[in-house]
């Protein structure tokens, strides 16, 4: 049976936390899960423990020293997943923004289907968004429809961060030359993945906005992607685009 895992960054999720857990474990797809906690000071580290009792083996934590940004928990994430002989690692978020019952979906995509990696998009079928302020909602639309333009990526969702990634993926990245440490990381992965050939694939889902906690977007995260985007498309006609070993 392959090994899976999946990594969710937090910081000050007491709210959601314990009830991903539970949730996540619970669904029929065996997966382990990795909770990745930037010092929240609200108790999420405590919380994610208590969980670890009950599901010993299963459940893991990694506690950094502060907010060192989304991008590198996820490449801690990566790197902890490899070195555990995991064979599919998802991304997802904490809020139940993303619906845990779809990972079942993104893991078939790649499984089953062929893809490399998978993504959980909002954009594949239309605008599937719940509870988000219309300026927001068109704000996010348009970064990804400018994203693919700038870039040339066949992907609706560009910014999208519930996806599932073969564990060869991964291996064929070098992990620690991944730029972009906020939400443009996103990005930086899959036109990385699209330059090395990788078969992407989108799979259409709904995200709804957060009940519970408080979101961790901004305008800085914006401006990251939106000027990020053009010097890493100019960086990349310079750039060979090699697969590392994936044995090694």
């Amino acid at each position: 049976m392959s090994k899976k895992l999946v990594i969710i960054p937090t910081y000050n999720e007491r709210e959601n936390v314990e009830a991903m857990i539970d949730t996540v474990m619970k669904l029929p797809l065996q997966t382990d899960l990795l909770i990745i906690d930037d010092n929240s000071p609200d108790g999420t580290a405590a919380l994610v423990k208590k969980a670890m009792c009950i599901y010993p083996d299963r459940v893991h934590l990694l506690e950094r020293e502060g907010k060192l940004g989304l991008g590198t928990a996820y490449i801690t994430g990566f790197k902890y997943a490899l070195a555990h002989g995991y064979d599919y690692v998802f991304e997802m978020d904490c809020d139940f923004s993303h619906n845990p019952a779809d990972l079942q979906r993104l893991y078939d995509e790649c499984a089953l289907n062929g893809a490399d990696l998978a993504v959980g998009s909002r954009y594949k079928s239309g605008v599937n968004v719940v509870n988000w302020p219309m300026g927001r909602v068109l704000m996010s639309y348009f970064a990804s429809k400018y994203v693919r333009f700038i870039t040339g990526m066949p992907v609706c969702d560009t910014t999208a961060g519930f996806v599932c990634y073969k564990a060869d993926v991964l291996r064929a990245f070098d992990l620690d030359n991944i730029r972009f440490k906020g939400y443009a990381f996103q990005i930086e992965m899959k036109f990385t993945a699209h330059k090395m050939n990788f078969k992407v694939a989108e799979v259409p889902i709904v995200f709804t906005n957060r009940v519970l906690g408080t979101s961790k977007m901004s305008g800085g995260i914006f401006g990251e992607a939106f000027f990020g985007v053009i010097s890493m498309k100019l960086r990349s006609m310079f750039k060979k685009y090699e697969r590392k070993n994936v044995n090694s």
